[in-house]
């Protein structure tokens, strides 16, 4: 199955970008009344993070972010099989982007989970001049683990460390001085997590961009990418670098919260600008404080 879902998307790929977003688009109208779980996880965390917003209003976000999953899923034929040609008509890269690919010193790209987040992984390798580092999380599926694996490491890629190898494969690549591109907005459980407050709600935070920054003496970027109206592709926007981050006294990390609630605090801006476009789908207040009633 696997094989031939993977052998449709390869030939979605010939097909023109306006009409493939399209499909996509159609693909995540589908799943709105089919995945009814995720369905049910979206409108939850849309309840959590905008509780003054109508049923209404959040249903609205919630079927866009459908639409904007399925485009995610289906343009990935073109990211990952594309021709260098094809993507930079549909990648657009702006921001401090030589300052943060090719400056001196080590560089932690923050991304973040908005649906563009594979676009914007192939936009900073594919303008890269130098090879970067990223990080993924293995697939159950070995020919899909493959496929993660080949279309994330097509341009300019030195590895794709496994999220299972922690932060020790991720500081080898900083203290080369390789740019490392790595998205923490995720629950991952307690371990190396802080809650931390994300749109009013305690939200397990991974500690690992201002552990590593401080390790690495690394400066921090953020990168966000945004699916443009009108099916013209993707905006990736690298941010100026965080300056006194992280919070440091002596050299060590002096106030480690304010360091996370300064990633979530920036995530917030961005969603406020296109809420439709964050990953609501997944359970992001699953882990929940000792003596927490659960969420979900």
């Amino acid at each position: 199955m696997t094989r031939v879902g993977l052998a449709l998307l390869w030939l979605l790929q010939w097909l023109p970008y306006p009409l493939l977003a399209r499909l996509g688009g159609a693909l995540g109208a589908l799943l709105w009344p089919l995945a009814r779980r995720r369905r049910r996880i979206a409108l939850r965390n849309l309840e959590l993070c905008f509780p003054a917003w109508s049923a209404q209003r959040r249903r609205q976000v919630a079927r866009a972010h459908f639409v904007c999953v399925g485009r995610a899923l289906l343009e990935r034929a073109l990211l990952w099989w594309g021709s260098p040609a094809r993507l930079r008509r549909v990648l657009r890269l702006d921001g401090a982007v030589d300052e943060a690919l090719h400056g001196d010193g080590a560089v932690l790209l923050l991304g973040l989970h908005f649906e563009g987040m594979d676009a914007a992984w192939t936009a900073l390798t594919l303008y890269a001049q130098r090879p970067l580092s990223g990080m993924y999380t293995p697939q159950k599926s070995p020919r899909l683990d493959r496929w993660v694996l080949d279309g994330r490491s097509r341009f300019n890629t030195e590895r794709i460390v496994s999220r299972h190898e922690g932060a020790g494969g991720m500081l080898r690549a900083l203290r080369r001085k390789t740019p490392f591109y790595t998205l923490p907005d995720m629950d991952f459980g307690a371990r190396h997590s802080r809650f931390v407050d994300f749109f009013g709600t305690p939200a397990a935070t991974l500690d690992v961009v201002p552990r590593l920054a401080a390790s690495a003496h690394a400066r921090v970027y953020p990168v966000v990418a945004r699916m443009l109206p009108g099916y013209r592709g993707y905006a990736v926007t690298v941010y100026p670098a965080w300056t006194d981050y992280p919070t440091l006294r002596d050299g060590h990390l002096a106030d480690i919260d304010a360091d996370l609630l300064r990633i979530n605090r920036f995530i917030e801006q961005r969603v406020h600008d296109m809420p439709e476009q964050y990953h609501w789908v997944h359970k992001r207040f699953k882990t929940r404080p000792p003596g927490a009633d659960a969420l979900y």
